[in-house]
């Protein structure tokens, strides 16, 4: 803080001498080349020192501040070259500027940038918006405001050559437009608070001040003694030194940098960003096309200038239309198209969120269910333990007859089909023990599911094809849970082929992303509903034919290896199950030889 506050007074001191510098060789340099001169240099020198002050604040990822401050230090850089062109002829070839110069239109014109580092408004959150809009905005500010120059000035330099009605109108606009300046940066002020409603502050004293400068030289023009040796631009250079130093306050100054700062910051503001800085500028263009035939009315009705003039100024008028026109509609344009992509990103933002619900809803299913199921799995093994051991010491049994064994292996069979029930119930409740995990080639845990199931196809008109792709890596899971995983998937659809008379089941692999993808597309009539066939105890099969555990099981068992599965219905018919498992990086550290590696050398272990 003590070395910002004397950093201030370094910069106040600083300021202090050139204003004392200029007043010293307005008042004691004599009248002559070297007074004028030195005056002139100066003048030319300053707003080098202003622009660096600026751009220093322009270093920033945010393109609303970045545009503001860049802005500004173009509206610097026009002025400094008016300043250029008005020494280059005072000083170098040692003339007087008639007051018919027309270099006054970019003396003029180095405010318009500045009205459009307002439009900008920094203090707000920055959006997407396109940085065409920037150029459109600024377009439409320097057309009318060029427009109105050459509507109001120019037909005094070159259509009807007269002194006084020229540099009456030179200064009513310029006035006008600076006060424009200083009224915008007051407005903003008024709507924010805390860093930039001190700039937006500093920047209205600078247009106020500018002003009066404007004021004071017109006033010295009209006494014929005006030069720019004299006390008259003392305002003006002040102005100067004011807009370095809200460059300076901005650099030393912290603007807040807290989330919620900037939020509250930024609806103090007023509101959403690309909404009201779209209202801003496009409120601008509405008014800059309107005022056209207002304007063209009065000159025809209610001027009282030459007719010279009024001809010149209706065709001004006219060609004005043609510019503005075009960047009003290419900015209402720009609106529609901003607006379209947003709303397909609105359209996307809710199919998101809409299929994150079904998630959230299907993870507490799972997790509630899973909770319920695991205790009564639990509670009904004990006793089925003992049945399944008694029925065994029974069947074994050689004192007893025939017709006992045989009762004795029945209630053995249905016993070991509850016990699968129970293990299947317990994978679902995520209780079961699980082999240690591995690196496994998919593509041979696929080829070998496949094969389990081609067994019991021969003579049925359901074929099953396997496309694998070569070279994919390999991924880190449980060998017997992908192998559960994928037999349930081929099971499920073999059954969907054979309800509709037959089919082809194409099981394909690939890499995609980091992720490695197993696809299983049936050529069947598809899911009913694919948003449900996760849900436990969901089913289409009839009474007797499925539990609708099966595919919850693989739901489980693929999230549990930290991989994703979807189904979905083919446009040209069937269903595909999606499973998506991340794969191991080349130089997985701790790696050894695959599993699959090993289920290549060795099917029958697979198996």
């Amino acid at each position: 803080m003590k070395l910002a506050l004397r950093s201030y007074w370094h910069v106040a001191a600083a300021w202090f001498l050139v204003v004392g510098v200029y007043i010293a060789i307005c008042e004691f340099v004599p009248i002559g080349v070297g007074r004028t001169t030195a005056s002139n240099l100066l003048f030319c020198l300053i707003p080098l020192f202003v622009n660096g002050a600026l751009l220093l604040n322009a270093v920033t990822p945010d393109w609303r501040k970045r545009t503001f401050w860049m802005l500004l230090a173009f509206g610097c850089v026009l002025g400094m070259s008016g300043q250029i062109l008005w020494t280059y002829a005072v000083v170098y070839q040692h003339r007087p500027v008639l007051n018919l110069f027309g270099g006054d239109i970019i003396f003029f014109l180095h405010t318009v940038p500045m009205i459009a580092a307002l439009t900008m408004q920094p203090h707000k959150r920055s959006d997407d918006r396109n940085i065409l809009y920037d150029y459109v905005d600024f377009g439409l500010l320097l057309c009318w405001w060029l427009y109105v120059y050459v509507f109001a000035v120019i037909p005094w330099l070159i259509v009807a050559a007269d002194v006084r009605n020229y540099i009456h109108a030179h200064e009513i606009v310029t006035a006008l437009e600076n006060l424009a300046f200083a009224a915008g940066a007051a407005f903003l002020a008024a709507k924010t608070t805390g860093y930039w409603r001190k700039i937006y502050i500093h920047l209205a004293g600078v247009g106020a001040i500018y002003t009066f400068g404007l004021v004071t030289i017109n006033f010295g023009i009209d006494r014929a003694a005006y030069s720019m040796s004299e006390l008259y631009n003392v305002p003006l250079l002040i102005s100067f030194l004011w807009l370095a130093t809200v460059g300076i306050i901005a650099r030393q100054t912290a603007e807040p940098t807290t989330k919620a700062a900037a939020e509250k910051l930024g609806e103090l503001a007023a509101g959403d960003a690309s909404q009201h800085g779209s209202a801003w500028t496009a409120n601008l263009a509405r008014m800059a096309l309107l005022s056209l035939p207002l304007i063209g009315f009065w000159c025809m009705k209610g001027s009282v200038a030459p007719a010279a003039v009024r001809d010149f100024r209706i065709l001004v008028t006219l060609g004005a239309a043609l510019p503005l026109g075009f960047l009003a509609f290419l900015r209402h344009d720009l609106v529609n198209r901003e607006r379209l992509r947003l709303l397909r990103a609105s359209h996307e933002s809710i199919d998101n969120l809409k299929r994150l619900q079904t998630q959230f809803v299907q993870s507490e299913k799972l997790a509630s269910i899973g909770q319920l199921v695991g205790g009564a799995a639990h509670e009904i093994n004990n006793p089925l333990t003992a049945i399944l051991g008694y029925s065994e010491l029974l069947a074994d049994d050689p004192m007893i007859g025939e017709k006992t064994r045989g009762i004795a292996e029945k209630i053995r069979e249905q016993a070991r089909r509850t016990r699968g029930l129970v293990n299947n119930l317990l994978s679902f409740a995520r209780q079961a023990p699980s082999e240690q995990r591995a690196t496994l080639d998919v593509n041979t845990i696929v080829t070998t599911s496949a094969q389990f199931r081609r067994f019991d196809l021969r003579g049925q008109n359901i074929r099953i094809e396997v496309q694998t792709s070569a070279g994919i890596p390999e991924v880190r899971a449980d060998m017997n849970q992908l192998l559960q995983v994928f037999t349930n998937i081929i099971n499920n659809a073999v059954y969907a082929m054979q309800e509709s008379g037959g089919g082809v089941l194409t099981v394909r692999t690939m890499f995609e992303k980091g992720n490695v993808v197993i696809l299983f597309s049936d050529t069947g009539p598809g899911m009913r509903d694919p948003n449900l066939v996760f849900d436990p105890f969901y089913t289409t099969k009839p009474v007797g034919k499925g539990t609708g555990l099966g595919l919850s099981i693989c739901y489980g068992l693929v999230r549990d290896q930290g991989g994703q599965i979807s189904c979905y219905n083919r446009p040209e018919g069937g269903a595909t199950f999606r499973i998506e498992l991340p794969a191991v990086p080349t130089a997985f550290p701790f790696a050894p030889r695959s599993v699959g590696a090993q289920a290549r050398s060795n099917p029958a272990k697979l198996a």
